[in-house]
């Protein structure tokens, strides 16, 4: 049986996770990493899910050209799974990286964009594969969404790069340390 005392523990850690703008996502380092690990599941499954939407598709609407649907898991599984997993290792022992404000900022930019670089993908590739003729404002829309998330999964990737980075001072300067003592 728990004490008052742990109830409300519990009870103000539960309301803090659900404060707008902290999400359980950015609630200590080992749960961060299990996020890491979570996303690189989420974007696996649906890599494969998308890859099998890409043959199945086509196949059922009898299409033989190219089509951007073939890139959609690819990209998934390069950017979505490899990368994270990627950033996983790196970060695995340095608490001061994975608590970094750097980290949040690019978790949060990473998974806005990627999911929506996906999303344009998708719309392109079912728009060709059902040869549906866009108007020249929709096709724009569809380019300038496109490119937005392009900018942004590019700025994501530059605070990925500073964070391997960062991971590597942070293992050099343990180094350091351990050798000095």
């Amino acid at each position: 049986m728990t004490s008052k005392r742990e109830n409300d523990r519990i009870r103000q850690e539960r309301s803090r996770v659900l404060e707008p703008g902290n999400m359980l996502f950015w609630i200590g380092e080992e749960t961060k990493m299990k996020k890491l690990m979570n996303l690189s599941l989420v974007y696996l499954i649906a890599a494969l899910a998308f890859g099998v939407f890409y043959r199945e598709f086509t196949k059922l609407n009898n299409f033989a050209g190219e089509t951007m649907l073939r890139a959609v898991h690819t990209h998934l599984f390069m950017l979505g799974v490899v990368a994270l997993l990627l950033l996983a290792l790196f970060v695995r022992d340095r608490s001061q990286v994975v608590q970094s404000r750097k980290m949040r900022r690019f978790l949060i930019l990473y998974n806005l964009s990627l999911p929506l670089f996906i999303l344009t993908l998708l719309a392109r590739g079912i728009v060709q594969v059902l040869q549906v003729p866009l108007s020249s404002a929709a096709n724009a829309s569809l380019s300038g969404i496109a490119g937005i998330s392009h900018i942004l999964l590019t700025i994501a990737l530059g605070l990925f790069f500073s964070l391997l980075y960062d991971s590597q001072k942070a293992l050099q300067t343990t180094d350091a340390k351990s050798e000095n003592k």
